[in-house]
C-alpha cells in the first residue's frame, strides 16, 4: 500500500509539473518594458515552467486592443492614463493594480553626433535639428512617451518651437530607431530605451518637474484565467525581477509605494 501511494503521489507531480510547463501568460506591455520583461519573463519562465507570451507595443494600442476583447492576462501601461482607461471599464483587477517602475525622460542623438550636452533651449534645439532635423517621440495625444514630451517641451516655453519638426512614431521605440539609424538628429525618449540602443546617446534629461511621473503601472485583466498570471506578476514585483528592471534604467518603486 505505501509503494502504491507513493506511486500515485509521483504520478501526480509529474501530470501537475506537466500541466504547469503547458501554461502561458499572454502579456500586453508597453513598448519601453520590452528588453527588462524579456529577461524577466525567461528567470520566470525557469523558475516556474510557465512561458511568457509577451505583445509590445504603445500603451494607448494595447489598451484599445484589451477594450476590443484582445486576450491580454497582464497590463502593463508606461502611464496611469491608460491603466485608468481600462479600469473605468472594469477591464483590468482593481485589487491587482500596483505602480510598479519609474523612468526619466531623456533626449537621444545618433551615437556619432557632435553634441554632447544639449542645452533645453530653443537656440540649443535648433541648432541641433539643422534646417531640415526633426525631433522624434511618440505621438503626442496618445502615446505615453509623446505626452511626457509635450508636457515637458510646454513647461520649458519650447513647444511653439518644436511642434512643427516634430517626427511622431507609434511607439518609444519606434521613435528610438529613428534617431538610431540617422534619420532624426535627436529624439525624446525614456532612459531605459536609451540604455537599450548602442546607436544612441543621451544628451539632455529633462528636469523631473517638467512633466507628469513617468509611472508604469501593472495589473491583471479582468479576462486572466488560472494562476500564472497572478504568479508571474507576484514575480515582478518582488527581489528576484528588481534587477532585470535596474539593469535597463529602470527604478522600482519601494513596496508599500507603488499600490494605486
Amino acid at each position: 500500500m505505501i509503494g502504491f501511494a507513493r506511486a500515485v503521489l509521483v504520478a501526480s507531480l509529474l501530470l501537475g509539473s506537466a500541466a504547469q510547463a503547458g501554461e502561458s501568460v499572454t502579456v500586453f506591455a508597453a513598448a519601453s518594458l520590452k528588453n527588462a520583461l524579456d529577461e524577466a519573463g525567461k528567470a520566470f519562465t525557469a523558475q516556474t515552467g510557465i512561458a511568457i507570451k509577451p505583445s509590445y507595443a504603445a500603451s494607448s494600442a494595447l489598451a484599445r486592443q484589451i477594450e476590443s476583447g484582445a486576450p491580454a492576462e497582464l497590463f502593463a501601461s508606461a502611464d496611469l492614463e491608460w491603466m485608468d482607461y481600462l479600469a473605468k471599464k472594469n477591464l483590468v483587477r482593481a485589487d491587482t493594480r500596483v505602480n510598479l517602475l519609474n523612468n526619466r525622460l531623456v533626449v537621444v542623438a545618433p551615437k556619432d553626433a557632435k553634441e554632447a550636452d544639449l542645452a533645453l533651449t530653443a537656440d540649443a534645439f535648433a541648432k541641433a535639428l539643422g534646417p531640415d532635423g526633426r525631433l522624434a517621440t511618440g505621438e503626442v495625444a496618445s502615446v505615453p512617451v509623446g505626452k511626457y514630451a509635450k508636457a515637458a517641451l510646454e513647461k520649458l516655453g519650447l513647444w511653439g518651437t518644436i511642434q512643427l519638426r516634430l517626427a511622431q512614431a507609434d511607439n518609444v521605440r519606434a521613435a528610438l530607431a529613428l534617431v538610431s539609424r540617422g534619420e532624426a538628429p535627436l529624439g525624446v525618449v525614456y532612459a531605459s530605451d536609451a540604455r537599450s540602443d548602442p546607436g544612441v546617446k543621451v544628451v539632455a534629461v529633462f528636469p523631473e518637474d517638467s512633466h507628469p511621473p513617468v509611472v508604469y503601472p501593472f495589473a491583471l485583466t479582468a479576462e486572466a484565467k488560472g494562476e500564472g498570471a497572478a504568479r508571474l506578476l507576484d514575480f515582478l514585483k518582488g527581489a528576484a525581477a528588481r534587477p532585470y528592471f535596474e539593469a535597463q534604467g529602470f527604478s522600482v518603486i519601494p513596496a508599500g509605494q507603488g499600490a494605486k
